[in-house]
């Protein structure tokens, strides 16, 4: 669906089927009112607007509010499901571009934390680029040891070139060997420094990892000396920022979290704008675990994984 076509279909829902004025659409979705009020002579011109919306999108929308009353978002974006699930972190990223791109242009300053994976390359695609000096990107997690398209450091570069910012990188791999390096790492200044900046972050975009093969860090990121069965065995459904977290978005007590450098589930509850872009009926258990531990503020999804995290929320579900 064109996103001409799902902001028209959004303007109308909040309209005819929430009540709200124009000038609070206009506020809701970040655009003129003249251009709200387009957008509705339209929707009826076209027939989009009869007596119901005559559109999918409706049922993005119903799954958006649920997911904000259920989970206490900011703000919830659930994009319908693409036909191939292979085109699914394409979509999730067109949309997170736009997100992102709104936000930045409203405060284009303050520092922009980033983590990894494929979702985010696409958002990178649709990222609007811009001028914005007084604003910095920074790595939230360290990077794999090779050269890799969706890796920290490249995924904190092209946004950095993008917005012509300041670019910081967290410079170290995912994984320390064992947690004592990690601690002897990290108390170098230099990485004093770096965390200080991270836990500065005024918004930040991640994406979330399954236990899955599908999982970027499963396949290229996890240690030799760590397996799967071994973290789902210790109540794991995923990682974010490379710590593994069990069901209620708390971090599992196994020693791989204790190595990971990256900033710690704590600092990044108190970051003021977290934005999860992932989705996929594969990660629907870590998407609802790290909304029940309200590790983001913003989830932006498709309506299959939307779906399934709002089900896994029901009464008798575990």
């Amino acid at each position: 669906m064109p996103e001409e076509t799902q902001t028209q279909v959004r303007a109308a829902w909040l309209y005819y089927m929430e009540g709200l004025t124009q000038a609070e659409i206009a506020s809701r979705l970040k655009m003129t009112r003249l251009r709200v009020n387009r957008l509705l002579v339209e929707a009826r011109s076209s027939g989009l607007v009869n007596i119901t919306i005559n559109s999918r999108l409706e049922s993005c929308v119903r799954l958006e509010r649920a997911l904000v009353a259920a989970f206490g978002l900011k703000q919830a974006i659930v994009v319908p499901g693409p036909a191939d699930p292979g085109q699914t972190a394409a979509q999730i990223g067109k949309a997170a571009g736009e997100f992102v791109s709104k936000i930045i242009e409203e405060r284009p300053s303050g520092i922009f934390g980033v983590g990894w994976g494929g979702t985010l390359r696409e958002t990178i695609r649709h990222v609007r680029p811009g001028q914005y000096r007084d604003l910095a990107v920074t790595s939230m997690m360290g990077g794999l040891t090779y050269g890799i398209e969706i890796n920290t450091f490249e995924t904190a570069s092209r946004f950095a070139r993008l917005w012509q910012a300041e670019c910081h990188y967290l410079a170290a791999p995912i994984y320390a060997g064992t947690p004592q390096s990690r601690d002897t790492i990290l108390a170098q200044d230099v990485f004093e420094a770096a965390f200080a900046r991270i836990q500065a972050t005024d918004v930040a975009i991640l994406s979330a990892g399954d236990l899955s093969d599908r999982s970027l860090l499963v396949r290229y990121g996890l240690p030799g000396d760590v397996g799967v069965a071994e973290l789902a065995e210790s109540g794991a459904v995923g990682d974010m920022l490379g710590q593994f977290i069990d069901r209620n978005g708390q971090a599992v007590a196994h020693p791989i979290n204790r190595r990971a450098i990256a900033l710690p589930l704590a600092g990044l509850r108190r970051i003021p704008t977290v934005i999860l872009a992932s989705g996929g009926l594969n990660k629907a258990q870590i998407i609802a675990a790290t909304l029940r531990g309200r590790l983001a503020s913003v989830l932006i999804t498709d309506e299959d994984a939307a779906a399934a995290v709002l089900a896994s929320e029901a009464p008798g579900s575990a």
